[in-house]
């Protein structure tokens, strides 16, 4: 701290303050005396240069996104969700709970309450929808499942891949968190293992990929060091939620993250000390939180609850902006699901439990697009987007999880 007063104190030398700066000398009894310099304002300059460019390339490549601060025109909408028609059904033994895309949009993850995990390419989902595509001869050596992974005792209950590297997490009733090596063509089994003593309900990685969020049954979320396996937790208990953690999602920034809880509460953490800096008590009048998810810009979180609401929050107001509403209007949601967005934010997208089929609305003014029928004989369980095109994913518990993709020809 006396380097950086003798670096306040040079300056001031320097722009001419010569009482100031002798005061600031005497009171910090600063030692040797501060030659006038502009060191100081240099240091400024170079870090506000290091941190537009940052800036400037941590956005360059990103869409836009959902920002209600301004206008979007109706013609640079993405493809309503109801051009969607699916492409590929893959079947477990049991009912399909889990389902995640790969960073960059090429793979698919599902996983089944057999305790089964399938990894799908996406190009080989596609050709398959159009034969007529591929070329001769590929078609034997095309089998969209590229790994089946048998290491888990119990369900399956949620999977991501890591945001770097080829490594598949899957979390699992059997109170663990997996590991995968997926780059290995032959890999069956975990190459690392997270071990809790209750079942384990959703996981996050950090942006960075090398921490991991792991939400169970118990109501403190684990943070655990991918390397080490070091398990961290809240060392506030106040802080924490008072039942089962049934989310939990990073900001794309990672300065902070969001967990959801069967006590009603959505809560923000921050990124780095992991204290709760917002608690969103009752935010869903008090039913069970089902799903959050960042808006890429990380101004806003959107939420799904038992109450079958989706709700748009305003993170710097902590107000709900918007309520998208028409889901569970013709029977009670029994079972938890999501809210997500399509890759653009253009839609927000929730399956209504008793209809078995797609709500959508407009993200920005909440207006309803089409129903879509799902196609599944039994409740969507999970539905997740691509991060890169106009396609997404439902695992439903009748055994079977579906490839969905803007329809390219009109029937």
């Amino acid at each position: 701290s006396s380097l950086c007063f003798a670096s306040v104190s040079s300056q001031l030398f320097y722009d001419g303050h010569h009482a100031v700066a002798v005061e600031l000398t005497n009171v910090v009894r600063a030692d040797p005396p501060c030659p006038p310099s502009d060191r100081l304002m240099n240091m400024f300059k170079e870090a506000i240069h290091i941190e537009q460019t940052k800036e400037s390339n941590l956005f360059d490549d990103l869409p836009c996104g959902l920002d209600l601060e301004f206008e979007t025109e109706g013609s640079t909408l993405a493809p309503e969700p109801a051009s969607y028609e699916t492409a590929y059904v893959t079947s477990h033994k049991q009912a399909c709970r889990a389902g995640c895309f790969s960073g960059d949009g090429q793979l698919v993850a599902t996983g089944s309450m057999d305790a089964s995990i399938k990894i799908l390419d996406v190009d080989r989902m596609l050709a398959k929808s159009a034969p007529e595509d591929m070329e001769p001869g590929r078609e034997q050596h095309a089998h969209p499942v590229i790994r089946t992974l048998y290491d888990h005792t119990d369900e399956v209950s949620y999977l991501e891949f890591h945001p770097k590297d080829q490594v598949l997490a899957s979390g699992s009733r059997d109170n663990t968190v997996k590991l995968f090596d997926i780059s290995k063509a032959s890999v069956k089994k975990a190459h690392k293992v997270l071990s809790d003593c209750v079942p384990v309900r959703c996981i996050a990685f950090h942006p960075t990929g090398d921490y991991i969020a792991v939400g169970t049954e118990h109501n403190v979320l684990r943070m655990y060091d991918i390397q080490t396996a070091q398990c961290f937790v809240g060392a506030i208990p106040s802080q924490q939620h008072n039942s089962s953690i049934t989310c939990v999602r990073f900001a794309s920034n990672a300065k902070v993250y969001a967990t959801g809880s069967l006590d009603g509460s959505i809560k923000l953490w921050d990124g780095v000390s992991s204290r709760c800096i917002n608690t969103f008590a009752q935010a869903h009048d008090g039913a069970e939180i089902c799903s959050v998810v960042f808006t890429k810009n990380g101004k806003y979180l959107l939420s799904s609850g038992q109450d079958s609401l989706v709700k748009l929050w305003e993170l710097s107001t902590s107000r709900c902006l918007i309520a998208y509403t028409g889901a569970g209007t013709t029977g009670k949601q029994e079972h938890q699901t999501q809210a997500i967005f399509n890759h653009t934010e253009d839609y927000v997208l929730f399956p209504d439990e008793a209809t078995t089929s797609l709500c959508a609305w407009n993200s920005r003014n909440a207006s309803r697009c089409h129903l879509m029928s799902l196609g599944h004989n039994g409740a969507v369980r999970h539905i997740v987007h691509s991060p890169t095109q106009s396609a997404f994913l439902t695992c439903s518990d009748d055994y079977r999880a579906r490839f969905w993709v803007r329809r390219t020809t009109s029937h």
